[in-house]
């Protein structure tokens, strides 16, 4: 076998390219809120993230380069050096005030605090336990005895919430997407200190996980609440502060990203004072990284100016995600109970799904697959995303597209005897 690193990753692209799931960078061009691909053709985006067209608002834009040329172009350094600004710190107290919570502290990305902020918390929370944090993950099934500390984590969890877990040295159980019977069942089994973490929108399926639910379920098991609300920020929940402010404080702590429906870069925890108080001396992505740059400081500010007065812009969102869902289920595609801006199609095979996005290219529209490992195995799918900025006209050359793109399949309904 070739030990040179050069050929082992070869032979692992090839096998990757040979089972339809290599993945390549392909060049995008935005020009005036106009997406266009390699070749110059237009396109509508139904595959970002920019839930409100906000990247291209005229305010986001004036405020980010306003806040760049008068504070400069990057930050000087980490927070707890020279990098907390006055207006890193006005941002975070319009983040904390938006979200209905005491504090908020930003980060770079939302995996990066996913990733780094769920082992700070399992830290404290193995304090004065002695030899916890032996076990990396938890056979599923297996039920956890004693007084170890243990997260709960719903099993189409993003990727860094995944990742976050491994690093926390807490015993992991993963219940069934929410499903809280079975997360009942398993803190049932738990004496130990409890995390439960869970996304609001999950990002892969669109539907929502039942947060008033989780919340009393958290009460009753004494169990701590983390909640990431990347695709609900902005978008769901009064005047978009997403589903966790419906919850009236029930959540202990509150992930969100502002490359989203902020149309910024970014992210933040929200909580309590005492939460953000830890996480600046004991989260190691806060603590050793650069502070976020005046001009992305400006753009989530204006967006925070805007988002709560878009409840038309929301409401027109909801309208077209309805009419997508729609017109796949007349076709008999699958969209996983999404209810929410996000709507996967599911095709099946890497393959399939692969040709499906092609098809909708040539149509005119930007419909990215998502193949395994990103999502489980036979149920690769078009992940489209609707946008308050397409339009009525928009809207209807989305429908066609996917119409031409995607053929009816057989009912599965199958009539009794």
């Amino acid at each position: 076998m070739d030990a040179n690193l050069d050929g082992l990753l070869r032979t692992r692209l090839a096998e990757l390219d040979a089972a339809n799931r290599l993945r390549r960078l392909r060049p995008w061009h935005w020009h005036n809120g106009t997406l266009r691909n390699a070749a110059g053709r237009a396109l509508i985006d139904a595959s970002s993230n920019d839930y409100l067209g906000l990247s291209q608002h005229p305010l986001v834009k004036a405020r980010a380069a306003e806040w760049a040329e008068r504070h400069g172009a990057g930050a000087p350094a980490s927070r707890l050096v020279t990098g907390t600004r006055d207006i890193t710190l006005a941002v975070e107290e319009k983040l904390a005030a938006f979200k209905g919570c005491e504090a908020a502290l930003l980060f770079s990305s939302g995996f990066q605090a996913n990733a780094t902020v769920i082992p700070a918390l399992a830290a404290v929370m193995r304090s004065g336990i002695p030899g916890d944090g032996d076990d990396a993950l938890c056979v599923p099934g297996i039920p956890l005895r004693g007084q170890a500390t243990a997260i709960f984590s719903d099993e189409l969890n993003h990727a860094s919430i995944l990742h976050g877990c491994r690093l926390a040295r807490a015993r992991t159980q993963v219940f069934r997407h929410n499903d809280l019977d079975h997360l009942d069942q398993l803190l049932s089994q738990c004496t130990g200190r409890k995390l439960i973490v869970t996304e609001s929108v999950f990002s892969m399926d669109g539907d929502r996980a039942n947060l008033p639910a989780l919340v009393q379920l958290a009460e009753r098991h004494g169990a701590a609440l983390y909640v990431d609300e990347a695709h609900a920020t902005g978008v769901l929940g009064p005047q978009g502060r997403g589903l966790a402010a419906e919850c009236s404080g029930g959540v202990d702590v509150v992930m969100g990203t502002l490359g989203k429906a902020f149309g910024a870069f970014g992210a933040y925890i929200a909580g309590s004072r005492v939460l953000i108080d830890w996480l600046v001396n004991r989260c190691p992505g806060f603590i050793y990284t650069t502070a976020l740059p005046p001009a992305v400081l400006g753009a989530v500010d204006a967006a925070l100016d805007l988002v709560p007065t878009m409840d038309t812009e929301r409401a027109q969102l909801a309208r077209h995600s309805q009419a997508l869902r729609e017109l796949l289920a007349q076709r008999n595609y699958d969209t996983l109970g999404s209810s929410t801006q996000i709507v996967p199609a599911v095709i099946g095979s890497a393959a399939d799904a692969l040709a499906a996005a092609r098809r909708l290219e040539d149509a005119g529209v930007l419909g990215v697959a998502i193949r395994p490992p990103t999502v489980p195995e036979g149920t690769s799918r078009l992940r489209l995303t609707l946008h308050s900025n397409l339009g009525e006209a928009g809207l209807q050359r989305l429908l066609a597209a996917v119409a031409a793109s995607l053929p009816s399949r057989p009912s599965t309904n199958s009539g009794s005897d």
